[in-house]
C-alpha cells in the first residue's frame, strides 16, 4: 500500500519541488512568490508552461533557455528531484499517517532553506520561524511530551553559544535553523548535529589545504550540511542514537 501511495504522491511532490525553487529564490530577497511569472535570468523571456515541467523540461531543453540558449543552473532540477525523493521516502517510511504529512512538510522546508542558504547565505525568518512553530505544535500534539520544546531550546542554545564564540563561523540563521531541527527531531537532533558537523569538515579541510590560513575568511553555508544530518535523523535518528548510547551503556 505504501508503494502505491508513494507513486500517487510523486507527481505533486515534483510540483512542490518546483515551488521550492521559487520560494528559495524569491523569499530571501523579499519578492513575491506569485508575481511576476518565472523568466529566464539571461534574456528575461517568460518561461512557458511546457518549459516548466519539473525535471522533464530541463532534460528536453538540454539545460538551456529555449530563447537565448543560456545555460540553466542544474540546481533547479536537483532541488525538484531531492524534494520529490524525500517526500516519497516519507510516505514509504511512515505510511498513510498524520506524521507523514508533518515529515513531508519538514523535508520540504529543509530543501527550501538549504537552497536559500546555498544561493544567498541567508536563512529567511519568514520561513524558518513559522516552520519551527508548526513542527513544535504538531510534534507535541502527535506525541505529547516536552521533548520537542526542550530539544528546540537546547539545539538553538548550543549553536547560539557557538555563534557568540566564533561569529565568523556560525550565524544567527544557523541558530534559528537549529530551533526548527530540535522542534521536529527531539532528542534525535543530536544525530543531525553529529552528521552535519562531520559532513561540513570535508569542504572545510579542502579549503584549508588549498588556501591555508586564508580559508578562515571563506564562508561555508552550513544549513545544507545540517539539513543532510536532519534527513538521516528523521528516518534513523532513534536507531543511531540508541546504538551510540549502547556503546557506553
Amino acid at each position: 500500500m505504501n508503494v502505491a501511495l508513494a507513486a500517487l504522491v510523486l507527481p505533486p511532490a515534483l510540483a512542490f519541488g518546483s515551488f521550492v525553487n521559487v520560494v528559495a529564490a524569491r523569499v530571501p530577497l523579499r519578492r513575491s512568490i506569485s508575481k511576476p511569472h518565472s523568466a529566464c535570468t539571461g534574456c528575461g523571456a517568460a518561461i512557458a508552461a511546457r518549459d516548466n515541467i519539473p525535471i522533464v523540461s530541463y532534460v528536453l531543453l538540454r539545460g538551456r533557455c529555449r530563447h537565448c540558449h543560456e545555460r540553466i543552473s542544474a540546481i533547479y532540477p536537483a532541488v525538484e528531484a531531492v524534494t520529490a525523493a524525500l517526500v516519497v521516502a516519507c510516505v514509504l517510511a511512515f505510511g498513510a499517517t498524520a506524521y507523514t504529512v508533518l515529515a513531508s512538510f519538514f523535508v520540504i522546508v529543509l530543501v527550501t532553506l538549504a537552497a536559500a542558504d546555498l544561493r544567498y547565505r541567508l536563512v529567511p525568518n519568514r520561513i524558518v520561524l513559522p516552520a519551527a512553530a508548526i513542527c513544535l505544535v504538531a510534534e507535541t500534539a502527535l506525541q505529547p511530551s516536552p521533548e520537542s520544546a526542550l530539544a528546540a531550546l537546547g539545539a538553538s542554545g548550543f549553536l547560539l553559544v557557538a555563534a557568540l564564540v566564533y561569529p565568523k563561523g556560525m550565524g544567527m540563521g544557523d541558530v534559528k535553523f537549529a530551533l526548527l531541527l530540535g522542534a521536529m527531531l527531539g532528542r534525535s537532533v543530536a544525530v543531525a548535529f553529529m552528521i552535519g558537523f562531520l559532513a561540513a569538515l570535508v569542504p572545510a579541510a579542502l579549503l584549508a589545504l588549498r588556501h591555508g590560513s586564508k580559508a578562515r575568511k571563506i564562508a561555508i553555508p552550513f544549513v545544507p550540511f545540517l539539513a543532510s544530518g536532519a534527513v538521516v535523523a528523521l528516518f534513523a535518528g532513534g536507531t543511531i542514537l540508541d546504538w551510540y548510547l549502547g556503546i557506553f551503556g
